[in-house]
């Protein structure tokens, strides 16, 4: 299929960092050949990408496709079977602890479910040395949850956990977070929340931003760059305004569409055309819509009406794991 063809020949374009970073190539996040197997099954193999400071990167899979353990490897908690990763300079099978002086993680929340809001992240930043209490309360606030500060944690809701996670992961100031599924649980207004705040803290803060997600919709609005991962295998990883700019789809009305059909198949730059119910739908970059109507009408063929759709993250994720192999079961 033409139109598979067309996206499976960029994958993996642009690993070079966005253009405000291009000054200071500084590299926050870097794996060589990343890989975990447990005995028959390989949750992640040979992942190689650099995540650079400053930059909000998504991780994207379906469930079981290798995410939570990548960031389990990112953080020391599990052992690559072969090749490593380097997190703000340090190897992480030599120098982990070095590393995680200077990380936020958010995997998994879990908190001592009779001490309170305040109390539970008090305990947290004693793990890197302590912090004022008005930073603890700072972090509440920053999340909403102030109002709830003295509340045991077993009273909480699960999207209130996830914003005392991130609270947590916050507490010490780090220059590094990374985020393992940061909305779950959260109601539409929460995931709104949590995405601009993850946008401030980047663009604002210069904090670089790694998170792991199956929501795509979420993470194309804040993400600058992807690597999706299908089956512990990474299928596609680049900038999402490139991603995305490969193509969309463009709906064409004219009164002889199975002619029209066949003049746009014969176009080099179509990858597809679909007709139902009258209408075209037409694979193609979106910027050639003029030149699609120019070619219909050197036919005689005039069009009634001419709509274009821009892809979705949703829509290219679908189209580069066409025909790829189900998902694993590694995290």
């Amino acid at each position: 299929m033409r139109a598979a063809g067309r996206f499976l020949s960029m994958l993996l374009l642009s690993e070079r960092p966005p253009e405000r970073w291009m000054s200071k190539p500084t590299v926050a996040i870097h794996t060589e050949d990343l890989s975990k197997r447990y005995k028959e099954i390989t949750a992640v193999e040979g992942m190689s990408v650099s995540v650079y400071r400053g930059e909000v990167f998504g991780l994207l899979g379906p469930n079981g496709a290798g995410k939570t353990t990548t960031i389990s490897m990112l953080l020391g908690l599990v052992r690559p079977t072969s090749g490593g990763a380097t997190v703000l300079g340090y190897d992480m099978r030599t120098h982990p602890s070095a590393a995680l002086r200077r990380v936020g993680a958010l995997v998994e929340a879990a908190f001592y479910p009779y001490l309170s809001a305040r109390e539970n992240l008090w305990v947290m930043a004693q793990m890197s040395g302590g912090v004022a209490s008005k930073r603890i309360d700072a972090m509440l606030d920053r999340v909403g949850l102030l109002a709830r500060a003295s509340s045991a944690v077993r009273t909480f809701s699960l999207g209130m956990k996830q914003r005392l996670g991130l609270a947590a992961a916050l507490v010490h100031d780090p220059e590094l977070l990374i985020l393992d599924e940061p909305t779950i649980g959260l109601d539409p207004a929460g995931m709104i929340e949590i995405r601009e705040l993850i946008l401030r803290l980047a663009k604002e803060e210069g904090k670089t931003v790694f998170l792991s997600s199956h929501l795509l919709h979420e993470v194309e609005q804040v993400c600058d760059r992807v690597l999706i991962l299908q089956q512990g295998r990474t299928i596609a990883c680049g900038r999402v305004d490139e991603l995305l700019g490969q193509g969309g789809w463009i709906e064409v009305r004219v009164a002889r569409a199975t002619e029209a059909a066949v003049v746009l198949e014969a176009l080099e730059w179509v990858a597809g055309v679909q007709l139902r119910e009258d209408v075209l739908y037409v694979d193609a970059p979106v910027e050639r819509a003029a030149d699609l109507t120019a070619a219909l009408a050197a036919h005689g063929l005039y069009l009634s009406g001419l709509q274009v759709q821009d892809r979705s993250l949703e829509s290219y994720f679908l189209d580069v794991t066409e025909g790829q192999p189900g998902t694993s079961s590694g995290g």
